[in-house]
Protein backbone atom coordinates (compact mmCIF):
# COMPACT_ATOMS: atom_id res chain seq x y z
CA UNK A 1 0.00 0.00 0.00
CA UNK A 2 2.37 2.47 1.18
CA UNK A 3 4.52 1.81 -2.16
CA UNK A 4 1.63 1.87 -4.24
CA UNK A 5 1.02 5.47 -2.81
CA UNK A 6 4.13 6.92 -3.86
CA UNK A 7 3.92 5.57 -7.51
CA UNK A 8 1.49 8.39 -8.92
CA UNK A 9 4.13 10.93 -7.18
CA UNK A 10 6.99 9.45 -8.58
CA UNK A 11 5.54 9.64 -11.92
CA UNK A 12 4.67 13.18 -11.65
CA UNK A 13 7.89 14.29 -11.01
CA UNK A 14 9.87 12.33 -13.97
CA UNK A 15 7.31 13.59 -15.95
CA UNK A 16 7.59 17.10 -14.63
CA UNK A 17 11.41 16.45 -14.96
CA UNK A 18 11.41 15.43 -18.49
CA UNK A 19 8.74 18.18 -19.80
CA UNK A 20 12.02 20.74 -18.25
CA UNK A 21 14.58 18.91 -20.32
CA UNK A 22 12.37 19.08 -23.07
CA UNK A 23 11.61 22.97 -22.97
CA UNK A 24 14.90 24.62 -21.04
CA UNK A 25 17.94 22.06 -22.54
CA UNK A 26 17.39 22.96 -26.39
CA UNK A 27 16.50 26.33 -25.64
CA UNK A 28 19.80 26.78 -23.87
CA UNK A 29 21.43 24.91 -27.03
CA UNK A 30 19.44 27.51 -29.47
CA UNK A 31 20.95 30.86 -27.70
CA UNK A 32 24.75 29.20 -27.90
CA UNK A 33 24.08 28.36 -31.10
CA UNK A 34 22.53 32.09 -31.83
CA UNK A 35 25.76 33.72 -30.54
CA UNK A 36 28.46 31.15 -32.46
CA UNK A 37 26.47 32.22 -35.66
CA UNK A 38 26.78 36.07 -34.43
CA UNK A 39 29.75 36.70 -36.83
CA UNK A 40 27.73 35.11 -39.57
CA UNK A 41 25.88 38.54 -39.69
CA UNK A 42 27.62 40.79 -37.90
CA UNK A 43 31.32 39.90 -39.73
CA UNK A 44 30.31 41.07 -42.93
CA UNK A 45 29.30 44.41 -41.46
CA UNK A 46 32.87 44.15 -39.45
CA UNK A 47 34.20 43.43 -42.64
CA UNK A 48 33.61 46.45 -44.61
CA UNK A 49 33.76 48.75 -41.63
CA UNK A 50 36.66 47.66 -40.30
CA UNK A 51 38.87 46.50 -43.43
CA UNK A 52 38.39 43.04 -42.16
CA UNK A 53 40.05 40.69 -45.25
CA UNK A 54 38.47 37.34 -46.71
CA UNK A 55 40.96 35.45 -44.21
CA UNK A 56 40.06 37.55 -41.31
CA UNK A 57 36.98 37.12 -41.53
CA UNK A 58 37.04 32.73 -42.09
CA UNK A 59 39.19 32.96 -39.42
CA UNK A 60 36.80 34.67 -37.11
CA UNK A 61 34.00 32.43 -38.18
CA UNK A 62 36.43 29.42 -37.70
CA UNK A 63 37.71 30.80 -33.97
CA UNK A 64 34.37 29.61 -31.67
CA UNK A 65 34.23 25.96 -33.69
CA UNK A 66 37.81 25.73 -32.63
CA UNK A 67 37.54 26.12 -29.19
CA UNK A 68 34.51 24.46 -29.26
CA UNK A 69 36.01 20.93 -30.63
CA UNK A 70 38.56 21.65 -28.14
CA UNK A 71 36.01 21.84 -24.92
CA UNK A 72 32.93 19.85 -25.78
CA UNK A 73 34.26 16.37 -24.85
CA UNK A 74 36.31 17.68 -21.16
CA UNK A 75 33.69 19.31 -20.08
CA UNK A 76 31.29 16.25 -21.59
CA UNK A 77 33.15 14.12 -19.07
CA UNK A 78 32.94 16.61 -16.45
CA UNK A 79 28.92 16.76 -16.91
CA UNK A 80 28.96 13.45 -16.80
CA UNK A 81 30.77 13.89 -13.01
CA UNK A 82 29.18 16.55 -11.53
CA UNK A 83 25.58 16.77 -13.40
CA UNK A 84 24.75 18.43 -16.99
CA UNK A 85 22.50 21.08 -15.71
CA UNK A 86 25.54 22.68 -13.32
CA UNK A 87 28.17 22.38 -16.41
CA UNK A 88 25.42 24.05 -18.87
CA UNK A 89 24.30 27.09 -16.20
CA UNK A 90 28.48 27.60 -16.18
CA UNK A 91 28.86 27.60 -20.08
CA UNK A 92 26.04 29.89 -20.11
CA UNK A 93 27.46 32.49 -17.71
CA UNK A 94 30.73 31.96 -19.36
CA UNK A 95 29.74 33.73 -22.69
CA UNK A 96 28.35 37.14 -21.25
CA UNK A 97 31.36 38.34 -20.59
CA UNK A 98 32.82 37.46 -24.24
CA UNK A 99 29.36 38.71 -26.12
CA UNK A 100 29.53 41.83 -24.12
CA UNK A 101 33.37 41.84 -25.34
CA UNK A 102 32.65 42.19 -28.88
CA UNK A 103 29.99 44.99 -27.97
CA UNK A 104 32.97 47.07 -26.94
CA UNK A 105 36.00 45.80 -29.30
CA UNK A 106 37.61 47.39 -32.11
CA UNK A 107 40.70 45.98 -33.52
CA UNK A 108 40.44 42.55 -34.64
CA UNK A 109 42.56 40.63 -32.25
CA UNK A 110 39.59 41.13 -29.87
CA UNK A 111 37.21 40.36 -31.95
CA UNK A 112 39.09 37.67 -32.78
CA UNK A 113 39.81 36.88 -29.00
CA UNK A 114 35.90 36.97 -28.22
CA UNK A 115 35.13 34.40 -30.90
CA UNK A 116 37.47 31.86 -28.62
CA UNK A 117 35.41 32.42 -25.74
CA UNK A 118 32.22 32.31 -27.29
CA UNK A 119 33.60 28.67 -28.50
CA UNK A 120 33.76 27.76 -24.59
CA UNK A 121 29.42 27.35 -25.03
CA UNK A 122 30.28 24.14 -26.58
CA UNK A 123 30.47 22.77 -23.35
CA UNK A 124 27.02 23.40 -22.76
CA UNK A 125 26.21 21.81 -26.38
CA UNK A 126 28.00 18.63 -24.90
CA UNK A 127 26.58 18.81 -21.26
CA UNK A 128 23.12 19.07 -22.76
CA UNK A 129 23.29 16.59 -24.58
CA UNK A 130 24.52 14.51 -21.76
CA UNK A 131 21.78 16.11 -19.46
CA UNK A 132 19.03 14.71 -22.20
CA UNK A 133 20.68 11.38 -22.73
CA UNK A 134 19.74 10.75 -19.14
CA UNK A 135 17.09 11.94 -18.61
CA UNK A 136 14.51 11.00 -21.25
CA UNK A 137 13.21 7.84 -22.05
CA UNK A 138 14.64 5.06 -23.61
CA UNK A 139 12.38 4.20 -26.08
CA UNK A 140 11.60 7.92 -26.91
CA UNK A 141 15.74 8.63 -26.92
CA UNK A 142 15.80 9.34 -30.48
CA UNK A 143 12.75 12.28 -30.44
CA UNK A 144 14.23 13.80 -27.22
CA UNK A 145 17.91 13.84 -28.96
CA UNK A 146 16.15 15.39 -32.12
CA UNK A 147 14.27 17.89 -30.17
CA UNK A 148 17.59 18.96 -28.39
CA UNK A 149 19.60 19.00 -31.42
CA UNK A 150 17.04 21.30 -33.24
CA UNK A 151 18.41 24.28 -31.15
CA UNK A 152 20.63 24.64 -34.21
CA UNK A 153 17.32 26.66 -35.27
CA UNK A 154 18.89 29.26 -32.99
CA UNK A 155 20.96 30.38 -35.95
CA UNK A 156 17.70 31.57 -37.37
CA UNK A 157 17.21 34.18 -34.13
CA UNK A 158 20.45 35.41 -35.20
CA UNK A 159 19.50 36.29 -39.22
CA UNK A 160 16.32 37.65 -38.51
CA UNK A 161 17.02 39.96 -35.47
CA UNK A 162 21.07 41.32 -35.91
CA UNK A 163 20.43 42.77 -39.46
CA UNK A 164 17.62 44.80 -37.37
CA UNK A 165 18.83 45.92 -34.31
CA UNK A 166 21.98 46.66 -36.08
CA UNK A 167 20.73 48.94 -38.84
CA UNK A 168 18.05 50.60 -35.93
CA UNK A 169 20.99 50.60 -33.06
CA UNK A 170 24.39 50.25 -34.47
CA UNK A 171 26.17 46.85 -34.42
CA UNK A 172 27.33 47.33 -31.19
CA UNK A 173 23.96 46.94 -29.69
CA UNK A 174 23.44 43.42 -31.71
CA UNK A 175 25.69 41.17 -29.17
CA UNK A 176 24.12 42.41 -26.28
CA UNK A 177 20.83 41.02 -27.57
CA UNK A 178 21.73 37.36 -26.18
CA UNK A 179 22.72 38.65 -22.70
CA UNK A 180 19.22 38.84 -21.30
CA UNK A 181 17.82 35.76 -22.57
CA UNK A 182 20.96 33.41 -22.02
CA UNK A 183 20.79 34.81 -18.40
CA UNK A 184 17.09 33.97 -18.24
CA UNK A 185 17.54 30.46 -19.35
CA UNK A 186 20.65 29.83 -16.67
CA UNK A 187 18.49 31.14 -14.26
CA UNK A 188 15.03 29.04 -15.07
CA UNK A 189 17.75 25.93 -15.23
CA UNK A 190 18.97 26.86 -11.81
CA UNK A 191 15.52 27.26 -10.90
CA UNK A 192 13.25 24.70 -12.39
CA UNK A 193 15.79 21.56 -13.69
CA UNK A 194 17.05 19.18 -11.07
CA UNK A 195 20.47 17.07 -11.83
CA UNK A 196 20.27 14.00 -13.46
CA UNK A 197 20.53 10.63 -11.46
CA UNK A 198 24.18 9.11 -10.96
CA UNK A 199 24.11 6.49 -13.93
CA UNK A 200 24.75 3.33 -10.66
CA UNK A 201 21.33 4.78 -8.97
CA UNK A 202 18.93 5.47 -11.22
CA UNK A 203 16.49 3.18 -11.15
CA UNK A 204 15.33 0.97 -14.82
CA UNK A 205 12.29 2.23 -16.11
CA UNK A 206 9.55 -0.43 -15.90
CA UNK A 207 7.39 1.57 -18.64
CA UNK A 208 10.49 0.94 -21.27
CA UNK A 209 10.24 -1.89 -23.10
CA UNK A 210 13.80 -1.66 -25.13
CA UNK A 211 16.59 -2.98 -23.12
CA UNK A 212 19.38 -0.85 -21.79
CA UNK A 213 22.34 -0.28 -24.05
CA UNK A 214 25.11 -2.70 -24.04
CA UNK A 215 28.48 -2.72 -21.94
CA UNK A 216 30.61 0.52 -22.75
CA UNK A 217 33.61 -0.89 -25.66
CA UNK A 218 36.11 2.08 -24.09
CA UNK A 219 39.30 0.24 -23.40
CA UNK A 220 41.95 2.13 -22.14
CA UNK A 221 40.69 5.86 -22.31
CA UNK A 222 40.79 5.11 -25.78
CA UNK A 223 37.16 4.96 -27.87
CA UNK A 224 36.74 1.59 -29.66
CA UNK A 225 36.73 2.04 -33.76
CA UNK A 226 32.57 1.40 -33.88
CA UNK A 227 32.73 4.82 -31.44
CA UNK A 228 35.16 6.86 -34.22
CA UNK A 229 33.50 5.51 -37.02
CA UNK A 230 29.67 6.69 -35.70
CA UNK A 231 31.25 10.09 -34.74
CA UNK A 232 33.29 10.52 -38.01
CA UNK A 233 29.17 9.80 -39.78
CA UNK A 234 27.87 12.35 -37.29
CA UNK A 235 30.95 15.01 -37.70
CA UNK A 236 30.35 15.33 -41.30
CA UNK A 237 26.41 16.09 -41.08
CA UNK A 238 27.01 18.29 -37.83
CA UNK A 239 30.33 20.63 -39.19
CA UNK A 240 29.05 20.93 -42.43
CA UNK A 241 25.95 22.01 -41.68
CA UNK A 242 27.27 24.21 -38.62
CA UNK A 243 30.00 25.94 -41.05
CA UNK A 244 27.62 26.55 -44.20
CA UNK A 245 25.31 27.90 -41.36
CA UNK A 246 27.93 30.63 -40.51
CA UNK A 247 28.81 30.64 -44.39
CA UNK A 248 25.46 31.55 -45.84
CA UNK A 249 24.86 35.02 -45.58
CA UNK A 250 28.27 35.93 -46.72
CA UNK A 251 27.71 33.84 -49.80
CA UNK A 252 24.45 34.95 -50.49
CA UNK A 253 25.02 39.06 -50.51
CA UNK A 254 28.00 38.07 -52.63
CA UNK A 255 26.83 36.28 -54.92
CA UNK A 256 23.64 37.36 -55.68
CA UNK A 257 24.37 41.31 -54.29
CA UNK A 258 21.44 40.88 -51.86
CA UNK A 259 21.27 43.28 -48.74
CA UNK A 260 22.28 41.66 -45.93
CA UNK A 261 19.08 41.59 -44.16
CA UNK A 262 17.78 39.93 -47.02
CA UNK A 263 20.59 37.12 -47.57
CA UNK A 264 20.21 36.33 -43.63
CA UNK A 265 16.56 35.98 -44.42
CA UNK A 266 17.43 33.67 -47.28
CA UNK A 267 20.03 31.65 -45.64
CA UNK A 268 16.66 30.40 -43.45
CA UNK A 269 15.57 28.22 -45.53
CA UNK A 270 18.52 26.11 -45.10
CA UNK A 271 18.68 26.13 -41.26
CA UNK A 272 14.78 26.06 -40.61
CA UNK A 273 14.58 22.30 -42.67
CA UNK A 274 17.91 21.23 -40.60
CA UNK A 275 16.41 21.67 -37.42
CA UNK A 276 13.33 19.93 -38.61
CA UNK A 277 14.53 17.23 -40.48
CA UNK A 278 17.07 16.58 -36.66
CA UNK A 279 13.05 15.83 -35.22
CA UNK A 280 12.21 13.66 -38.28
CA UNK A 281 15.89 11.80 -38.15
CA UNK A 282 15.28 11.02 -34.39
CA UNK A 283 11.70 9.83 -34.46
CA UNK A 284 12.08 7.50 -37.37
CA UNK A 285 14.76 5.96 -35.48
CA UNK A 286 13.37 5.43 -32.52
CA UNK A 287 11.05 3.11 -34.23
CA UNK A 288 13.60 0.75 -36.14
CA UNK A 289 17.08 0.76 -37.02
CA UNK A 290 17.67 3.44 -39.29
CA UNK A 291 21.11 2.26 -40.28
CA UNK A 292 20.55 2.23 -43.59
CA UNK A 293 19.03 5.72 -43.57
CA UNK A 294 22.53 6.97 -43.63
CA UNK A 295 22.84 5.85 -46.93
CA UNK A 296 19.71 8.07 -48.38
CA UNK A 297 20.48 10.53 -46.57
CA UNK A 298 24.68 10.51 -48.11
CA UNK A 299 22.67 10.32 -52.05
CA UNK A 300 20.51 13.28 -51.58
CA UNK A 301 23.17 15.36 -49.55
CA UNK A 302 25.88 14.46 -52.48
CA UNK A 303 23.68 14.94 -55.25
CA UNK A 304 22.83 18.26 -53.71
CA UNK A 305 26.72 19.30 -53.27
CA UNK A 306 27.28 17.96 -57.01
CA UNK A 307 24.72 20.65 -58.34
CA UNK A 308 25.77 23.37 -55.88
CA UNK A 309 29.58 22.90 -57.15
CA UNK A 310 28.33 24.13 -60.70
CA UNK A 311 30.21 27.13 -60.67
CA UNK A 312 28.56 29.75 -63.27
CA UNK A 313 29.82 29.30 -66.84
CA UNK A 314 29.44 29.95 -70.42
CA UNK A 315 31.00 27.52 -73.46
CA UNK A 316 31.31 27.77 -76.81
CA UNK A 317 30.35 24.75 -78.90
CA UNK A 318 31.30 24.70 -82.89
CA UNK A 319 28.06 23.16 -84.45
CA UNK A 320 27.99 22.57 -87.78
CA UNK A 321 25.77 25.18 -88.79
CA UNK A 322 27.63 27.94 -86.38
CA UNK A 323 28.35 28.30 -82.70
CA UNK A 324 26.16 27.25 -79.94
CA UNK A 325 26.61 29.57 -76.62
CA UNK A 326 25.41 27.34 -73.80
CA UNK A 327 25.24 29.47 -70.15
CA UNK A 328 24.05 28.16 -67.32
CA UNK A 329 23.87 30.46 -63.51
CA UNK A 330 22.19 29.10 -60.90
CA UNK A 331 19.39 31.15 -60.01
CA UNK A 332 18.08 32.13 -55.94
CA UNK A 333 15.14 29.97 -56.23
CA UNK A 334 17.09 26.79 -57.22
CA UNK A 335 19.87 27.56 -54.74
CA UNK A 336 17.61 28.03 -51.98
CA UNK A 337 15.59 24.57 -53.20
CA UNK A 338 18.91 22.76 -53.16
CA UNK A 339 19.97 24.44 -49.44
CA UNK A 340 16.41 23.67 -47.97
CA UNK A 341 16.68 19.43 -49.56
CA UNK A 342 20.06 19.17 -48.09
CA UNK A 343 19.48 20.75 -45.20
CA UNK A 344 16.50 18.64 -44.29
CA UNK A 345 18.76 15.51 -45.57
CA UNK A 346 21.49 16.77 -42.86
CA UNK A 347 19.01 17.04 -39.93
CA UNK A 348 17.88 13.40 -40.20
CA UNK A 349 21.37 12.14 -40.60
CA UNK A 350 22.30 14.24 -37.68
CA UNK A 351 19.14 12.58 -35.68
CA UNK A 352 19.50 9.43 -36.41
CA UNK A 353 23.33 9.25 -35.86
CA UNK A 354 22.64 10.43 -32.63
CA UNK A 355 20.05 8.11 -31.46
CA UNK A 356 22.60 5.35 -32.98
CA UNK A 357 25.19 6.81 -31.04
CA UNK A 358 22.93 6.81 -27.80
CA UNK A 359 21.48 3.43 -28.77
CA UNK A 360 25.02 1.79 -29.17
CA UNK A 361 27.11 3.57 -26.56
CA UNK A 362 24.35 4.94 -24.58
CA UNK A 363 26.24 3.84 -21.24
CA UNK A 364 28.87 6.01 -21.72
CA UNK A 365 27.23 9.02 -23.74
CA UNK A 366 29.26 11.83 -22.42
CA UNK A 367 32.15 10.48 -24.05
CA UNK A 368 30.88 8.75 -27.29
CA UNK A 369 28.44 12.12 -27.81
CA UNK A 370 31.21 14.64 -26.81
CA UNK A 371 33.83 12.59 -29.21
CA UNK A 372 31.26 13.54 -31.90
CA UNK A 373 30.82 16.86 -31.19
CA UNK A 374 34.63 17.25 -31.16
CA UNK A 375 35.07 16.09 -34.57
CA UNK A 376 32.18 17.99 -36.16
CA UNK A 377 33.23 20.95 -34.50
CA UNK A 378 37.18 20.44 -35.61
CA UNK A 379 35.52 19.66 -39.82
CA UNK A 380 33.36 22.87 -39.02
CA UNK A 381 36.49 24.86 -37.67
CA UNK A 382 38.21 23.84 -41.21
CA UNK A 383 35.62 24.91 -43.72
CA UNK A 384 35.32 28.56 -43.63
CA UNK A 385 39.35 28.32 -44.54
CA UNK A 386 38.73 25.85 -46.99
CA UNK A 387 35.89 28.38 -48.85
CA UNK A 388 38.02 31.44 -48.27
CA UNK A 389 40.14 28.86 -50.09
CA UNK A 390 38.14 28.49 -53.14
CA UNK A 391 37.40 32.42 -53.59
CA UNK A 392 40.60 34.07 -52.77
CA UNK A 393 43.28 31.67 -54.49
CA UNK A 394 40.98 29.06 -56.95
CA UNK A 395 39.06 32.02 -58.07
CA UNK A 396 35.75 30.01 -58.13
CA UNK A 397 32.97 30.61 -55.54
CA UNK A 398 31.57 27.22 -55.29
CA UNK A 399 34.57 25.67 -54.35
CA UNK A 400 33.14 25.26 -51.08
CA UNK A 401 30.68 22.72 -52.16
CA UNK A 402 33.02 20.79 -53.90
CA UNK A 403 35.40 20.32 -51.17
CA UNK A 404 32.43 19.29 -49.01
CA UNK A 405 30.92 16.79 -51.93
CA UNK A 406 34.95 15.71 -51.56
CA UNK A 407 34.61 14.93 -47.91
CA UNK A 408 31.16 13.12 -47.77
CA UNK A 409 32.72 10.75 -51.11
CA UNK A 410 35.59 9.94 -48.20
CA UNK A 411 32.79 9.55 -45.60
CA UNK A 412 30.49 7.12 -47.28
CA UNK A 413 33.97 4.90 -48.55
CA UNK A 414 34.62 4.53 -45.28
CA UNK A 415 30.46 3.58 -44.38
CA UNK A 416 31.36 1.00 -47.88
CA UNK A 417 34.27 -0.30 -46.16
CA UNK A 418 31.88 -0.77 -42.29
CA UNK A 419 29.67 -2.77 -44.55
CA UNK A 420 31.75 -4.78 -46.03
CA UNK A 421 33.49 -5.67 -42.77
CA UNK A 422 30.45 -6.46 -41.19
CA UNK A 423 29.02 -8.93 -43.99
CA UNK A 424 31.97 -10.80 -43.78
CA UNK A 425 32.52 -11.03 -39.83
CA UNK A 426 28.97 -10.64 -38.28
CA UNK A 427 30.10 -11.32 -35.36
Amino acid sequence: MKSAGKAPAAGVQGDYRSLVVVLLSPLAFALVFASWTIFAVLGVELKSALGFGEVQFAMLLAMPMLTGALSALPLAILANRIGGRRVMIGCLLLICPFLWAIAHSREYGDFLLAGAGLGLGAGSLAAGLVYVSALCPRRHAGLALGLYGAGMLGAGLTYFLLPLISQAYGWPMAPKLFLLPILLVAGLLWLFAEDEPHPEASEPDALDEVPPPPAGRWHGGLPAPAVWRLALYYSFFYGAFVALALWLPAYLAAQYQLPLKSAALWALMFTLPGGLGQILGGALADRRDFRDLRWWVSACVMVCLFLLSYPDFTMQVHGVHGDLVLRFSMPLWGFVSLMAAMGLAMGIGKGSLMCLLHRDHGDDMARSGGLALALGGLFAAVLPLMFVLGNEWIGVRTAGFMFLYAALAVCMLVMLWDSTARTGNPS
